[in-house]
């Protein structure tokens, strides 16, 4: 392990030219440009000269509400990854790089859901029939309410409740909009595109099932969950797990061991559901859905990367660091690794990353990861970055480096 690089031994390039710059502040990040640019086209339609009807505000909502839904649905999520990746390292760097943020997918589901709550506010706005105005009113309430819980202070201090919220208010939004749409007189476009929705929506709750894991503790503060039940996902998918299905998931990195069936999951302790399954380790817990492609699966667009780590966002990148499929150097900050994580574990990294930068926050504190992520990029000649940290430092190590024209990526905290 090393730990030789720090602030005062790496001077970071300076920011690219204003226009750029601008372009990479977090408020302009492409999940806004996504959910800007889907309302911007429903006001297209919406201002395009022709009457609007009963009739086209309700298919406008379908499609809109659809959209939300569907770009969620896993198999779509891993269709866009694998669309997105399939570029040949020979292309543009500057391509590549916009390709990589396929993971801001998120804002076709935000602008989605925006739209088709407006779109059909208007549809109510507009309806006399009576028991039909009771349902549009019924729906359009609880719209509102799915959206105003999903907005970031309310998602971020009530996420918990912001789940349940948004699962159990949309399955009952879903059922209203078949009873509207039936007391309607639907056609059969509707009608598919509500049942494409609802099997979308059903479908992971279809593979729902109750496996056995095997959990070992390092330290208080990591659980590693070991599973094999017939499954052994690719690498730099998820897995959400849970021990009450209709309350909480959780979603974790799939870590793979190359040539082994199974996989591991490394849970710290980030909370009441992470601190209760590490003090009292489960041996059977439920799983549901197709495991879903990460942030890290965009490594592939580039001939060499950096992976970021502090803590336990190791667990995301070891996966890609066992199947070294793209070249890559590890910066990894975190509190005492071997007491934390144990000798295994860290011995298993250091033999795929024999130059990995391993920081001791323990016994040298925190280190600026800005300039270790710089300095690793620099040395070894990689093309991008990904980090995978908590929110705030996860921004400013991604933001910190794109505004200085170096291709940077890390999660987004959109779900």
């Amino acid at each position: 392990m090393t730990t030789s690089l720090n602030r005062t031994e790496t001077e970071l390039p300076p920011p690219v030219g204003m226009l750029r710059r601008l372009l990479k502040h977090p408020r302009l990040m492409h999940h806004n440009r996504l959910a800007a640019l889907v309302v911007v086209l429903n006001l297209g339609y919406a201002y395009a000269g022709r009457p609007l009807t009963d009739r086209s505000l309700g298919h406008a909502a379908l499609a809109d509400l659809a959209l939300a839904v569907l770009i969620r649905q896993q198999y779509v999520i891993n269709l866009l990854f694998r669309l997105a990746t399939s570029a040949p390292t020979h292309w543009p760097l500057r391509l590549r790089w916009t390709l990589g943020k396929v993971y801001h997918f998120g804002g076709l589901h935000v602008g989605g859901a925006l739209a088709g709550a407006a779109w059909f506010l208007a549809l109510t706005l507009r309806t006399t029939d009576g028991p039909l105005r009771a349902v549009s009113w019924t729906l359009t309430a609880l719209l509102a309410v799915i959206v105003a819980t999903a907005l970031p202070p309310f998602r971020a201090r009530h996420h918990d409740a912001f789940e349940r919220i948004h699962r159990f208010g949309g399955w009952s939004a879903l059922a209203l909009f078949w009873a509207h749409t039936l007391m309607a007189a639907p056609g059969p476009l509707s009608l598919a595109v509500l049942t494409l929705v609802t099997f979308s929506v059903a479908l992971p709750w279809l593979r729902l099932r109750r496996v056995d894991v095997r959990t070992e503790r390092p330290s208080t503060h990591v659980a590693l969950a070991r599973f094999d039940h017939g499954v052994t996902p690719f690498a730099g998918s998820s897995t959400a797990i849970s021990r009450s299905p209709l309350k909480e998931w959780h979603s974790f990195a799939n870590v793979p061991a190359p040539g082994e069936s199974g996989f591991r999951l490394t849970i710290s302790r980030a909370g009441d559901w992470t601190g209760s399954f590490i003090d009292d380790l489960p041996s059977k817990v439920w799983t549901k859905g197709i495991t879903t492609a990460g942030v890290a699966n965009i490594e592939i667009l580039f001939t060499k990367v950096v992976y970021v780590a502090t803590g336990s966002g190791i667990g995301p990148c070891l996966p890609h660091l066992l199947a070294a499929e793209v070249p890559s150097r590890l910066v990894w900050a975190t509190r005492d690794p071997r007491t934390t994580y144990g000798d295994a574990l860290v011995d298993e990294i250091l033999a795929v990353q024999p130059q990995a930068v391993v920081w001791d926050t323990s016994r040298d504190g925190k280190p600026d990861m800005v300039a270790l992520a710089y300095a690793a990029y620099r040395d070894f000649g990689a093309e991008a970055v990904i980090c995978i940290s908590n929110k705030k430092l996860t921004w400013q190590v991604v933001h910190g480096l794109e505004r200085r024209g170096i291709p940077a990526y890390g999660a987004i905290w959109d779900s």
